[in-house]
């Protein structure tokens, strides 16, 4: 098993100095995110952390997950971000650590843009997890206007034990892409 990483540190909000520099606002999503599934928050912190994370985006954005397994369904308001980071916790039941490791931002010839290589190291009821990601950002004047994050979904679904569900509702799409009805045989 591998040992509990100590805290992510306060992560820099879009109010921040620090996060006018867009390899900062990429990191400071994945605090926030990390401290959201980790969970030892109050009612009030897990607000404040929802804030200040829906803060880290314009207000007109454009988020995709390209490699969803259920398809992409692009966010494009600090809203419907909020209400992304909001339900991850609530998917994600017997996490002991979640923590990323071994980030990596690249820079590009567009100072707006960073490309940011880590994985999350993750621990669960289930076992221990590695979760490659990239994330393509675009941040202008601190906040993401723009990004593409590539995640290993199906690692994913293993940490968090929702490879049934998952293959289930891929069932699901597959019959009704074929014409059939969830009674009927594929």
């Amino acid at each position: 098993m591998l040992p509990k990483p100590p805290p992510p540190g306060p992560a820099p909000t879009a109010n921040d100095p620090a996060a006018n520099d867009p390899a900062d606002v990429v990191r400071a999503v994945v605090a926030g995110v990390t401290r959201l599934i980790v969970g030892d928050l109050t009612p009030e912190e897990r607000e404040h952390t929802l804030d200040e994370l829906a803060d880290l985006y314009s207000e007109q954005t454009a988020v995709r997950h390209p490699l969803a397994p259920l398809g992409d369904h692009p966010m494009h308001t600090r809203a419907e971000l909020r209400a992304h980071f909001a339900g991850g916790p609530g998917r994600t039941s017997g996490v002991h650590t979640f923590a990323p490791v071994g980030m990596v931002v690249h820079q590009t010839t567009d100072p707006e843009v960073v490309i940011a290589e880590f994985a999350y190291a993750i621990t669960t009821d289930r076992g221990a997890f590695t979760v490659p990601c990239i994330f393509v950002v675009r941040v202008r004047a601190g906040r993401i206007i723009e990004s593409r994050d590539y995640a290993d979904s199906l690692a994913f679904a293993r940490a968090f034990g929702q490879l049934p569900s998952l293959a289930q509702a891929l069932a699901a799409e597959d019959a009704q892409a074929m014409g059939f009805t969830a009674a009927e045989p594929a």
